[in-house]
């Protein structure tokens, strides 16, 4: 087992034959990352090996690019290459997928000199093959740095699973962070969202933003903070009262029209401005208005001046950023629709369940069926998410309407099938996005007289405290095993 003591004190030949496979066919790099020693954490190390390849020729950077294989090739690649491909399913390719990859792989070898390189940990293939279709129309300055992010990636991911596997765990750091929650601002007359893209479920075109409300919850961290807890040094504390009065301004100079590019730009401000801060996340979460109807020679029409504070559901947005010394990079980001409550008075059944000793739940072949629902989504490029490309971005309010025509359409079977069929269709819409997440829960009403003269209905009450909840996430796979499905159903048919 090689732990951080120890790869401070081994000598260059042992340094490097134990990282030499953390940059691919490049033990150049920790070769030259060596001479830093010693390392305050493992952080550290891979911090000062990235420095290693910022600091470069660039020669030695696109020797490096060079050296990665070609995804779903059949080249002699690394053992660490084999392995990560198998993990996204590049090793079991049919052969008009691999020729697929291939003719895309070689288009883009000719156009940028250099492979196409991407952290395939956790990706599927369709999401790796729709990338390469994206990216093989930027400019090659782009792509190179591109290139560079992503082995970066790629290195975080070889050095956690390499010390994982020595028993060593890369990222025990203690956590200092703090921050302010609630933070509302509100402004008139923001830029309006238009030209996104029209979807059959939906009337949405855009936004007025006539009135923008969001609740921000802000938090920012660093190891140099680390004496404010442990010796009640302030110094380097910024007060949550400046965190605050920093998120409201700058909505005054944010010249975007969507939450999502609100607080990318706020993340990107607060960490130029306070260079000693190295994380920062923040969740905006809108406040809803919508315009109030009013009476005018022309009809009832929709006011420009008053709006009602409306709905339950509301869209939210998250953002995480990390600083590697100059470098400030985006660590996930994540939009959703939280609060969407749905009822369908029938069509709903939940039957053929596990009946043991402890069920008392009668099956039912027509019920309503009452939920809430929490959607998340994330795009493959996360430009995308900020609105500043508008046919690119999704809108809540679009989700929102998919939800509501599946559960219209569907003769419902449980919640955990329709979820199911939401986030196929959103990925359906969406070929921008990368996977579709799901909280929901089951909130259906008691049923209190069952049985009404002359009238189909019945009376109902709160259901009682204990609900039923759901976790799922739908990704570009399932959108396809659904496709297959349903023409294999079609053709039987």
């Amino acid at each position: 087992m090689v732990a951080l003591k120890e790869l401070n004190e081994v000598n260059r030949r042992e340094f490097v034959e134990v990282l030499k496979g953390i940059f691919e066919h490049s033990p150049w790099v920790p070769k030259k990352a060596w001479t830093y020693r010693p390392f305050a954490s493992l952080k550290d190390l891979l911090e000062k090996m990235i420095f290693v390849v910022k600091e470069a020729t660039y020669e030695e950077k696109l020797a490096l690019i060079q050296a990665h294989p070609n995804l779903g090739t059949r080249l002699e690649m690394s053992k660490t290459s084999v392995e990560e491909q198998a993990g996204a399913g590049l090793n079991q390719l049919t052969a008009e997928e691999f020729d697929r990859f291939s003719l895309l792989n070689k288009q883009y070898m000719e156009k940028f000199g250099f492979p196409f390189i991407m952290a395939v940990k956790g990706q599927k293939k369709t999401a790796i093959y729709e990338s390469m279709q994206r990216r093989i129309n930027h400019h090659e300055k782009e792509e190179f740095e591109t290139a560079l992010k992503e082995i970066e990636k790629i290195a975080y991911f070889r050095l956690e699973e390499l010390l994982k596997n020595r028993g060593v765990n890369m990222v025990k750091e203690r956590t200092v962070s703090y921050g302010k929650g609630d933070v509302f601002a509100y402004r008139t007359f923001l830029a309006p969202l238009t030209g996104v893209k029209q979807i059959p479920e939906s009337d949405f075109a855009g936004r007025r933003n006539t009135v923008f409300g969001v609740n921000v919850k802000i938090e920012v961290g660093g190891q140099k903070m680390l004496p404010s807890f442990t010796e009640g040094d302030n110094s380097l504390v910024v007060a949550t009262d400046s965190m605050k009065n920093f998120v409201q301004r700058h909505l005054g100079s944010y010249d975007g029209s969507t939450i999502e590019g609100f607080i990318q730009y706020v993340a990107e401000e607060f960490l130029k401005k306070y260079d000693h801060i190295d994380t920062i996340k923040i969740i905006g979460e809108e406040v809803p208005f919508e315009a109030a109807t009013t009476a005018s020679v022309n009809g009832l029409t929709q006011s420009d001046l008053v709006f009602k504070h409306s709905r339950n559901e509301k869209a939210v947005a998250t953002i995480e950023m990390v600083r590697h010394g100059e470098t400030i990079t985006i660590v996930s980001q994540s939009s959703g629709v939280l609060d969407l409550q749905l009822i369908k008075v029938r069509g709903n059944s939940f039957v053929g369940f596990i009946r043991d000793e402890y069920t008392t739940l009668p099956e039912d072949s027509n019920r309503p069926l009452f939920i809430y629902l929490n959607i998340g989504w994330e795009y493959e490029d996360i430009e995308d998410s900020t609105g500043s490309a508008p046919h690119s971005y999704v809108s809540a309010e679009q989700v929102r309407d998919i939800a509501t025509s599946i559960f219209h359409e569907l003769e419902t079977p449980s919640i955990q099938y329709l979820i199911y069929l939401i986030g196929c269709r959103v990925l359906e819409r969406f070929p921008q996005l990368r996977e579709v997440s799901f909280q929901s829960q089951n909130h259906t009403w008691d049923p209190v007289v069952e049985n009404i003269t002359n009238s189909e209905g019945k009376v109902y009450t709160e259901p009682r405290p204990p609900y039923g909840f759901q976790h799922f996430s739908v990704t570009k796979e399932d959108l396809e095993n659904n496709k297959e499905s349903n023409e294999t159903m079609n053709i039987s048919k």
